[in-house]
């Protein structure tokens, strides 16, 4: 499964492993931020308050982006292991390995993706 069309699948699949635990430890760090904000205007100001929406907003904001980026990682992660990663999606011809070095993830060449 090694070096499929001048890819090193072993290196790959280590650098999608690598970015999907930083994904995960990424969202439990930042949980408390997801946490919806208190209303106790007697401890906590009005714009302390909002500032803290704020945070929260964005903290699910990016959440959201890196489950979506965790989504994408698992199904590559699947491609690898059944054989389809390296063919396009849609004409199934092979995407070129520079395309592939850029982000390991794409499903299609260019000429589909375009």
């Amino acid at each position: 499964m090694n070096d499929r069309n001048g890819l090193d699948l072993k290196a790959i699949r280590e650098i999608l492993e690598r970015e999907r635990a930083e994904i995960v430890d990424l969202s439990d760090t930042t949980e408390d931020e997801r946490r919806p904000v208190e209303l106790d205007q007697q401890s906590v100001g009005r714009l302390s308050r909002m500032d803290a929406m704020q945070v929260q907003a964005m903290s699910k904001a990016l959440d959201v982006r890196r489950q979506g980026r965790l989504v994408i990682i698992e199904t590559t992660l699947r491609r690898l292991e059944s054989d389809d990663y390296g063919y396009c999606e849609i004409c199934d011809d092979a995407i070129p390995a520079k395309r592939l070095e850029i982000d390991p993830s794409v499903r299609c060449c260019v000429k589909c993706a375009g």
